[in-house]
């Protein structure tokens, strides 16, 4: 284990799910096992590791292929992790048919591996379509482009329906709140996501924890092909001047719809004075960390600080399941279907008790707006000739997005206001602290929607 241990050490900085950029991990192996499989001298084994560099400490699945070299795929060169033992290749185990195609059959056709007190249960989803024989014929390919997780994509020769098996990189305790949320609207035939076909749990040990740990491995789904997002379309609108409050009209009533389901699927609450007050320290928490890192913002502090106490003097709806990271990339536009809603699983930084308690529908609707001002916001970086235009263009979206949700959610909910306010403002104060560490050239984008907030807040 200790060779592995030293090659995945050296090759995981280098991936896009790795946390901890510019550092070489300090690795504990937690527990393992190992998929079934009959390919002579290939074992494909999941990895739960830990990295005891960070603060806190990060755990990661880890899947690997070992295999003797001289059987390595052709074309798996970019995907060797590397070579712990003479003559034997370790493969990222994603792009290994070895994996794959014991992970499909696990979680398609149920099952449970073990490995001393190690356990890995295979949960078909009860909308799931039957597969069949169609199993024992298809293609996997990993999908580029993916940040905190590793997704499969997986098309069958009899013409089923492609199926993508999103596995899960940083581990947490709990049920991923991306299968719990898509189970549940999938059960209850929302047209609005993607239909459930399955997922993998794994529990195991850990030596730092105080008790058995249970968590979500991969949870897989319908693949819907040829198909663009959102933003892909949003952006293209607004770089052509058209006009996108149709569109966003719609987009709104899909979203109201995910929410009206997810409040009659899941138990709601009334916001108390508690839950009030907890909010509003979270708001003020990031707000000095931006205020430490955006210079910017200092002399802003006390009319973003009115905002936020503003809201507190406003009635508020119940808290209930939301999305939980809501932006024009979250959403497909599905012929003859409308807009399909992705990736319920929340802010992959949190921790999962966050991401599975009750919290504001609004949060989702301020979200979907600051997407519509990050439209405008980046190709008025490349045109800015183009600034009155482009800030029309984000205000028709805009009002036809809160315009369809209005007219679907019931009850009829006050959508703008004070509360609405605080929500994008916070949100903005969060992408200021993004954008100053990861593209300053963007940062004119939050801050000019703190402006425009707090103008718009004091004016009332």
């Amino acid at each position: 284990m200790d060779s592995t241990l030293a090659s995945l050490a050296a090759w995981m900085p280098r991936q896009r799910w790795y946390a901890a950029k510019g550092r070489t991990p300090h690795l504990r192996h937690v527990a393992s096992w190992e998929m079934p499989g009959d390919e002579p001298g290939v074992r494909a084994r999941t990895l739960i590791l830990t990295d005891e560099g960070t603060l806190p400490a990060i755990s990661y699945q880890v899947p690997v292929v070992s295999r003797p070299t001289e059987t390595v795929p052709h074309g798996q060169a970019a995907h060797v992790i590397g070579h712990p033992e003479p003559g034997t290749t370790l493969i990222d185990a994603p792009h290994d048919p070895a994996y794959s195609s014991a992970l499909l059959q696990l979680i398609t056709r149920g099952g449970t591996v073990r490995a001393g007190r190690t356990v890995a249960v295979g949960h078909p989803s009860a909308s799931s379509p039957h597969l069949g024989a169609a199993l024992e014929a298809h293609r996997a390919a990993v999908l580029t482009g993916e940040q905190s997780n590793t997704s499969v994509c997986f098309r069958f020769a009899d013409g089923a329906p492609p199926i993508i098996c999103k596995i899960y990189r940083q581990l947490q305790s709990g049920t991923n709140p991306d299968i719990e949320l898509n189970n549940a609207l999938s059960d209850a035939r929302s047209p609005h996501v993607p239909r459930a076909v399955g997922w993998l749990e794994c529990s195991w040990t850990d030596a730092g924890a105080p008790s058995r740990l249970t968590g979500s491995l991969a949870f897989a789904q319908e693949f819907l092909p040829d198909v663009e997002d959102a933003w892909r379309l949003a952006l293209r609108s607004a770089a052509e001047s058209g006009d996108f409050s149709r569109p966003a009209f719609d987009l709104g009533a899909a979203t109201a719809d995910v929410h009206r389901s997810l409040a009659h699927l899941f138990p709601t609450a009334p916001a108390t004075a508690l839950d009030r007050a907890a909010m509003r320290d979270a708001w003020q928490r990031r707000l000095s960390t931006a205020i430490a890192e955006v210079p910017a913002l200092v002399d802003a502090r006390r009319a973003i600080e009115a905002v936020y106490d503003r809201a507190l003097d406003v009635e508020w709806p119940p808290l209930q399941r939301i999305h939980g990271d809501y932006h024009l990339g979250q959403v497909l536009a599905v012929p003859d279907r409308g807009w399909v809603l992705l990736d319920f699983e929340g802010e992959p930084m949190r921790a999962m008790a966050e991401r599975t308690a009750p919290d504001l529908a609004l949060r989702d609707v301020a979200g979907m707006l600051r997407s519509f001002e990050y439209v405008a916001g980046s190709v008025r970086i490349e045109h800015p000739d183009q600034t009155a235009a482009l800030r029309d263009w984000a205000d028709n979206a805009r009002d036809g997005f809160l315009a369809g949700y209005a007219d679907r959610a019931r009850p009829r909910a006050k959508i703008t206001g004070a509360l609405l306010n605080a929500l994008e403002l916070d949100k903005a104060v969060y992408e200021a602290v993004y954008e100053s560490r990861s593209r300053p050239t963007w940062l004119t984008i939050p801050l000019r929607a703190v402006e425009r907030l707090v103008t718009a807040s004091s004016a009332r």
